[in-house]
């Protein structure tokens, strides 16, 4: 048996936004990042739009990139405070995987973060409020999947939490949001949506339900994110929808070691973070490559190559054009081809290797390396991140 979860009610198109003042409450808490929202307007129409639908209005903002843990229970605690019985959180994934924390420690106060991190063990929420959410990003799909990006900075460490539970019950996607993004996020969120979809697709835990979204986000971005990333908004409107789609098919079959590794090296440097969605464009060739020695992967990969279009006349042939196609949108996308290259090479070589039994060992247990469709183990991820490191052949 399987579980296929979405939002109760997705609005989409432009001008979504204004479903807001249709949702029904007293009192809700509006969790947004940095000002972008703000700068743009969204903020203040989104505070106008709940109070249209009779409610108070708090803001919690100011959640940072790669939202800690820290930030997670102080918005809890802002939350117990007011009461509210909605959560809308507008933004990036950051703010809105932040939202989904802070909701748990709100509904239970007394729940621990070492307990959220066991896959599905979340408690039953929605014992005091509902959540819904808005994205200004085309990427992470947060605002339809059952999954939060919570960073232990103390300890280095990115938590992917995983339950049912916090997939929103209103998810609106508005392209005028996305339509304020700058190139470089364009281009690393769309290769995160491509990795979403592209690992969902073959996922030991595709099915029937998720196959078809993942096909079709998989098309939908290797047609529109390049031109979405020159300034093409009627692309960019386009790849607001992919994104969305990618995260249905993969809140619903999960992922695999792409995400794996980029949970595990984004902050794990002290030279900087490495950007999540830039990460998983590094990554996704190599392990392409890795996975396919396993004959059922190989074809799920030939199967998406001859999906969109590209030439091979066996299954080896289409895989390594499926391969050179993303490479290819990463050239075009100025994206590094490995660790090495990253921001003009901030993630230092010796740390890197010093830190790589560690981090290899993290990236096996990550949520997401059980759906993977070739099993790894530690001296393989080893090998596997040096690869990225280095821009090596992987043939092992």
């Amino acid at each position: 048996m399987a579980r296929f979860t979405l939002p109760r009610d997705l609005y989409h198109g432009k001008g979504a936004l204004e479903n807001l003042k249709n949702l029904t409450g007293k009192r809700a808490i509006v969790v947004v990042g940095g000002g972008s929202m703000k700068r743009f307007g969204f903020l203040d129409k989104v505070e106008a739009y709940l109070k249209e639908a009779g409610m108070e209005v708090k803001l919690f903002e100011g959640v940072e990139p790669d939202p800690s843990v820290e930030t997670v229970m102080r918005g809890a605690a802002a939350m117990r405070e007011f009461q509210p019985d909605w959560i809308v959180s507008i933004g990036g994934g950051s703010p809105i995987d932040a939202a989904k924390a802070m909701w748990a420690f709100y509904e239970y106060p007394d729940t621990t973060f070492e307990g959220l991190c066991i896959p599905f063990n979340f408690p039953t929420l929605r014992t005091k409020a509902k959540f819904c959410a808005i994205p200004s990003t085309s990427g992470t799909a947060t605002e339809v999947t059952a999954f939060s990006v919570i960073t232990d900075y103390e300890k280095g460490i990115k938590y992917p939490l995983a339950d049912f539970n916090i997939t929103p019950d209103v998810a609106i996607v508005d392209p005028e949001l996305a339509e304020t993004m700058p190139k470089k996020l364009t281009a690393h969120t769309g290769m995160d949506a491509m990795t979403h979809a592209i690992e969902a697709y073959v996922s030991t835990l595709n099915c029937d339900y998720t196959d078809p979204l993942a096909l079709h986000a998989i098309k939908m971005i290797s047609e529109f994110l390049i031109d979405s990333y020159n300034g093409n908004m009627e692309a960019r409107d386009r790849m607001h929808n992919a994104q969305c789609l990618a995260g249905m098919a993969f809140s619903n079959a999960l992922l695999g070691i792409v995400h794996s590794m980029a949970h595990k090296t984004g902050a794990a440097y002290s030279g900087g973070h490495i950007v999540h969605g830039c990460a998983n464009a590094m990554y996704l060739p190599k392990v392409i490559k890795f996975n396919a020695k396993e004959a059922a992967a190989a074809k799920r990969y030939a199967e998406i190559a001859r999906f969109i279009g590209l030439s091979g006349s066996t299954t080896e042939e289409l895989v390594d054009a499926l391969i050179a196609h993303i490479k290819g949108m990463n050239k075009q996308l100025d994206i590094p081809s490995c660790i090495r290259d990253y921001e003009g090479g901030i993630i230092d070589e010796k740390e890197f290797l010093e830190k790589l039994p560690k981090v290899a060992e993290l990236a096996v247990g990550d949520a997401c390396t059980g759906s993977n469709p070739r099993k790894i183990t530690p001296a393989e991820m080893e090998k596997l991140l040096k690869a990225c490191y280095y821009d090596e052949e992987v043939d092992f």
